[in-house]
């Protein structure tokens, strides 16, 4: 996109009061199944996993355990690269906040690095957390992350996607309390918004393309307002619909009322419409 482009969808969203917040995947999905992404083609220095090479044709599971690669978070020149990407990006939107990504690090703390080691990973990750937020504060933008990482995958069941099973979760103790947690859980309504209320984190419940499990979060989050106390009702944001496609998939079944492939209702188009009613009809 050209500084053109973006500043057509800043002042359209200005108009519409929307808060536009972009996104660049920090620590972790520096690759994407066979294909390394530009950071770690460009800084190959970066890279916490060198010996892991690229797949012709990728496949899971694997030998390597190779979802998507991770940059270092200790290399001592990583984050002047990373921060002039963030900065530029942020000046660009005109934004107050900036979403890191952070989620499904499957890559941290690995023994082959010289620098991470034998360290703890959930200190390492709470670490770049902080550091992230630490240089948005310069200039008054807020962190924003996804939730998974900082959920015991074990202990609740969740499983490795969804959350950790490289006890990266104990960093929910580490980071601070002014990072907002995008939660997202697209196959049932699980109750982690608690979870992260009770430490006393701002968090959203982000579905994907299930109307019935986006409804039920919806409420879900509802009576979790409803029913808190008064020093944990401000960390409940609300609902954020997420889209995994181009923007214009999700338009032509917007607008045009598609079905999925399959026939059934289970777009995120149709979630988002009944996650809007629900929340229209308040």
């Amino acid at each position: 996109m050209s500084k053109d482009d973006v500043q057509k969808l800043v002042q359209a969203c200005r108009e519409n009061n929307i808060n536009l917040i972009p996104q660049v995947n920090l620590l972790g999905h520096q690759s994407w199944a066979g294909t390394t992404e530009k950071l770690l083609s460009v800084y190959p220095q970066f890279d916490e996993t060198p010996n892991v090479k690229m797949p012709q044709k990728y496949v899971w599971p694997n030998a390597d355990n190779l979802y998507c690669k991770s940059y270092c978070p200790l290399h001592p020149e990583v984050h002047k690269i990373v921060f002039d990407i963030v900065d530029e990006i942020c000046d660009a939107f005109q934004s107050n906040a900036f979403h890191a990504g952070m989620d499904e690090v499957f890559y941290l703390g690995e023994m082959q690095c010289p620098r991470c080691s034998g360290k703890d990973k959930a200190e390492l990750f709470a670490n770049e957390v902080r550091l992230i937020d630490d240089h948005l504060a310069q200039k008054n933008r807020r962190l924003w992350i996804w939730g998974d990482r900082l959920i015991d995958g074990k202990t609740t069941g969740l499983g490795m996607w969804e959350a950790s099973y490289n006890n990266t979760y104990r960093a929910a103790d580490m980071i601070p309390k002014d990072v907002v947690i995008c939660d997202w859980h697209y196959e049932r309504a699980d109750k982690t918004p608690v979870y992260f209320a009770m430490k006393g984190l701002n968090v959203i419940t982000c579905p994907w393309n299930k109307p019935a499990i986006a409804v039920e979060q919806t409420n879900d989050m509802l009576n979790f307002r409803k029913t808190a106390t008064k020093e944990m009702k401000p960390h409940f944001y609300g609902m954020m619909q997420t889209v995994w496609s181009g923007a214009d998939n999700f338009l032509d079944g917007f607008y045009n009322k598609k079905s999925a492939k399959d026939g059934s209702d289970k777009t995120d188009w149709k979630c988002f419409v009944d996650m809007y009613n629900t929340i229209d009809g308040l």
